[in-house]
């Protein structure tokens, strides 16, 4: 007998397969459609239809399934996501530089960074997948949808490793730039040290008591009477840190739709960009051991 050959998903329009194993089970459903309606309840019974109809979900040998595929137990699945309706962002990456390991990517603000619950398509990591062909490209670090500015792309898997424990031990110095009110009082520079926690609503942050768990350095570069152009160098890397530090300082970032409160905006409303930038990224490459410097093409203006 010759071993089953395990099927490998192509990318679809950028897309890669997502693999979701068949847990037996004393309960298990007749059929892999009732499996997965189970297992995903946050995902319509009729959006699973629609995959199904659209030849988007297959077996472990590659065939495609239908709502009345039987259920295998002990077996796996692979699906394709796609949305039906998406907003388009209106603004496109720049590849700054890539070598063999890595790229930089210059990122728009609202383009958020992979797949989540409303965007697939619209998403950085599906366009350069698209753009590129290579469906191993992993973001090593990540910005907000809401932030501009330079991140890196893991193009191969061997390396990949290397480069995201470069930054979860902090050996990448970061350089942000954000405009925020200007408060002639406030003395700069400064480190601003901060106890940050989940906040709510869930996807914000908040500032307690105890022992502080984030640091960012802060200094001024120019303002005006009304704004400030700020330089921002995170030593941690907390969710929303800058924009919890500074709005915590009284001088929150140009139009932050979380804080210092939540103010949701339509999401074709791309008028009102959230004032922060990666401008800047440095690190010894952990293959090379050469400095590697990479700014922003994109500007803040007061």
């Amino acid at each position: 007998m010759h071993p089953t050959v395990e099927f490998n998903p192509p990318m679809l329009n950028g897309v890669s397969a997502s693999k979701v194993f068949l847990q037996a089970s004393p309960d298990a459903p007749s059929t892999v459609f009732a499996y997965l309606s189970a297992q995903f309840q946050h995902i319509s019974a009729e959006e699973w239809q629609t995959r199904f109809a659209d030849g988007l979900v297959y077996d472990a040998q590659g065939n495609r399934l239908s709502i009345e595929s039987p259920f295998q137990a002990n077996s796996h699945c692979f699906y394709y996501r796609f949305l039906a309706h998406e907003v388009h962002v209106p603004f496109q990456h720049q590849i700054l530089f890539e070598n063999e390991h890595f790229m930089v990517i210059d990122k728009p603000h609202f383009l958020t960074m992979s797949p989540t619950g409303q965007y697939v398509q619209e998403t950085l990591l599906v366009r350069l997948k698209k753009q590129t062909g290579n469906e191993h490209l992993t973001p090593i670090h990540r910005l907000d949808r809401e932030t501009a500015g330079v991140v890196l792309i893991s193009k191969c898997v061997e390396s990949r490793g290397l480069y995201q424990q470069m930054f979860a031990t902090r050996q990448v110095q970061k350089t942000y730039h954000a405009i925020a009110a200007y408060k002639a009082d406030l003395t700069l520079p400064l480190i601003t040290r901060l106890r940050m926690q989940k906040g709510q609503p869930f996807y914000t942050m908040q500032v307690i008591e105890g022992e502080p768990n984030s640091e960012t350095a802060i200094d001024l570069l120019e303002h005006d009477t009304e704004w400030a152009k700020y330089e921002l160098k995170p030593h941690s890397g907390k969710q929303h840190q800058l924009r919890v530090h500074l709005n915590h300082l009284g001088i929150p970032i140009r139009h932050d739709p979380f804080y210092p409160q939540v103010a949701h905006k339509p999401d074709d409303d791309f008028s009102t960009p959230l004032s922060l930038l990666a401008k800047h990224i440095q690190f010894i490459d952990p293959i090379t051991q050469q400095t590697m410097d990479f700014s922003s093409r994109l500007e803040l203006t007061l």
